[in-house]
């Protein structure tokens, strides 16, 4: 009975007593959420070009910030550094359509996957050997970027919120609503949409698949830059900021590998879910529920509903 106590009633009645913790428990378990949805754009983004898991996600997001921040450490101005961090990326982008991606058009996926695979391990080593191995700070403020928190008195405690997670939340609705428009009103979103069907049709028709696949790998590298400097900001950059990034693959098997929205709901299940249990269940399941919780939500989808909240369901026939 008292195991059942505590799993079902004690961290509910911790809610009641403590609104205020629990409103903070929540503000902070939304812009781990948000950031999260971040992570997992820039997956969607690839997936929908060209219907493969982009491994090489997590490294671009570590490659991009610490080019931002090693231009800056070299005496390039914060703003100055940022549009050559973006053309830095454009320039990957490029080099990977062209030296990778133009020799696997219609391949197997698998081979795209490790094609991916092997992508992020030759950007790890070439990271390391320009930009060196040691965790380097966020230029935060030389962007503009807000910092310090506010303090709010509400039910008979505190709220504190930093300015840098409202930021966070402000940038990341602005990509949405950007990436949103440019897939379904521009005529190269359509075109995305089209190779994601059907490379071979798409061809067929007179799209580039490699002037589709450049500009969404840029587009993925823009985002990319935008959740490296939000997760800098908030820690140091460093090349393990590639494992944080893996927890965009739960957020795709929730919200659906090629919805935008569904990243975003992704994201947030995952941010607020993960930061209520390590609270208030953590102790009872031993700790460290972060950093596993998410992946067991994505095991429970794939069970009941593997196309996630936002997938198509495929059915092949036989």
């Amino acid at each position: 009975m008292e195991l059942l106590y505590n799993i079902f009633i004690d961290p509910f009645v911790q809610m009641g007593a403590m609104p205020d913790f629990l409103l903070q428990v929540l503000w902070e378990g939304f812009v781990s959420g948000i950031l999260y949805a971040l992570l997992a754009l820039g997956f969607v983004l690839i997936f929908k070009a060209s219907g493969v898991f982009n491994f090489a996600q997590g490294i671009m997001v570590v490659f991009s910030a610490l080019s931002l921040v090693s231009l800056y450490a070299a005496g390039v101005p914060a703003y100055i550094a940022l549009a050559l961090a973006i053309l830095i990326m454009a320039a990957l982008a490029v080099t990977i359509e062209r030296v990778v991606l133009r020799h696997l058009v219609n391949q197997d996926d698998i081979i795209l996957f490790m094609a991916t695979i092997g992508l992020s391990y030759f950007l790890i080593g070439f990271g390391e050997l320009i930009f060196g191995g040691e965790p380097k700070a966020m230029i935060t403020e030389e962007l503009g970027l807000p910092t310090g928190s506010t303090t709010f008195d509400i039910f008979d405690g505190i709220l504190i919120l930093q300015h840098i997670d409202i930021a966070a939340a402000v940038i990341a609705a602005i990509l949405v609503a950007v990436l949103a428009i440019f897939f379904s009103k521009t005529r190269i979103g359509r075109g995305l949409r089209a190779v994601a069907d059907d490379h071979q049709a798409a061809l067929s028709v007179g799209i580039s698949l490699n002037q589709i696949w450049a500009i969404v790998w840029f587009a993925s590298g823009i985002v990319a830059l935008a959740t490296g400097i939000m997760w800098g900001a908030k820690s140091d950059v460093s090349f393990a900021l590639q494992i944080v990034a893996l927890k965009a693959l739960p957020v795709l098997i929730l919200g659906g590998f090629t919805s935008v929205p569904g990243a975003i709901v992704g994201g947030l299940i995952i941010g607020f879910g993960e930061k209520l249990f390590e609270v208030y269940w953590g102790g009872l399941l031993g700790g460290g529920v972060e950093g596993w919780f998410a992946y067991v939500i994505a095991l429970i989808f794939l069970l009941f509903r593997p196309q996630g909240l936002f997938g198509e369901k495929i059915i092949e026939r036989v």
